[in-house]
């Protein structure tokens, strides 16, 4: 048994997750075909790729013997409302840290979307004022344990080493789906955020001697400081699984181009994409994530840098319960 098959996990995740085919938007774009990996029916509170992590995460919380979550986030964030699902999954206290975007639209911000499914599920939502958010979840689990509780504090994302294995399981799901129904894929594209999607994928693939390279269409910064963190992460998870292995300088890849003002803040070819891919395949993505990663993809193959030959398989991360925070858009 491999190291990483010792890795505690607490299941959550709907799984495998459905791997589609898109030949409307395949022909439209001009590439051979478009497959998507759907995890935004990983079955979590409206799915998305956070359940993965936090099956790990969560595992490691009750080892600990804790009795409360706390994370952060921003006020729209994915992983914070599945991070308050897990908790009600298992009996667990839940408490957000979270923090304003600014630059997003407002008039449904604060009262719809994943926020208003964070109150639902039954979490304590603390909004940091002063920018120091991790600064509030160490008070908050201060104050926990001065009351005889015991707090486990999850980064943001769930993107850490433990985090990450949540993807290397996912890459082996995906390569034992491409094999049963024999799908020659080229190339894999995912919106790449806190790193740990595109960082465990990377490891998994890595794991099973599989060279499918890994594109990362960044959400809140540009590639190169995309490409150190996610190369930073990688290098623990790997450490994690016991792998000794040397990186190829090419392996991670991200492209800046497309994230526009900054993290959350609406791009006109993110909702232009968000369409597309609602009114032509039924699918719904997501304002902050995988909206911009589309318009990304959408965007490299009429430029030709992904190839006309090329089969290409897109992350769908989830995310969708944002639209309705971001209506005015719509």
């Amino acid at each position: 048994m491999s190291a990483f098959d010792q890795i505690p996990r607490s299941p959550i995740v709907h799984s495998p997750t459905p791997l589609e085919s898109l030949p409307r938007l395949a022909e439209r774009l001009g590439i051979r075909s478009l497959y998507i990996k759907r995890d935004d029916c990983t079955g979590l509170a409206g799915g998305g790729n956070k359940a993965r992590k936090l099956e790990y995460l969560v595992a490691d919380a009750l080892l600990a013997g804790a009795d409360t979550l706390i994370t952060i986030g921003g006020i729209q964030s994915n992983h914070a409302r599945q991070t308050a699902a897990a908790a009600a999954r298992f009996g667990l206290r839940c408490m957000l840290v979270l923090e304003d975007v600014p630059g997003t639209p407002k008039t449904d911000y604060y009262n719809n979307g994943n926020l208003l499914l964070d109150k639902l599920l039954g979490a304590e939502v603390h909004i940091c004022e002063d920018g120091d958010c991790d600064a509030l979840a160490e008070k908050l689990a201060k104050k926990v344990r001065s009351t005889g509780n015991t707090p486990y504090i999850i980064p943001v994302g769930g993107s850490n080493e433990l985090g990450a294995m949540g993807y290397v399981r996912c890459a082996r799901e995906i390569l034992e789906e491409i094999e049963t129904h024999q799908l020659p894929i080229d190339r894999i594209v995912l919106a790449s955020g806190s790193a740990g999607t595109q960082a465990g994928l990377l490891a998994g693939l890595l794991d099973a001697g599989r060279h499918i390279p890994v594109l990362g269409i960044c959400v809140s910064r540009d590639g190169s400081s995309q490409q150190a963190l996610v190369e930073a992460l990688l290098d623990k998870v790997l450490q994690r699984m016991e792998i000794d292995q040397p990186l190829r300088p090419d392996l991670v890849q991200a492209n800046g181009h497309y994230y526009g003002e900054g993290y959350g803040i609406p791009t006109a070819e993110m909702q232009k994409a968000v369409e597309l891919v609602a009114s032509g395949e039924g699918i719904l993505l997501d304002p902050v994530y995988t909206g911009k990663a589309m318009a990304g993809l959408i965007d490299l193959c009429r430029m030709g840098e992904i190839g006309s030959d090329e089969n290409v398989l897109f992350l769908h991360t989830g995310g969708s319960p944002g639209l309705f925070a971001y209506r005015e858009l719509f």
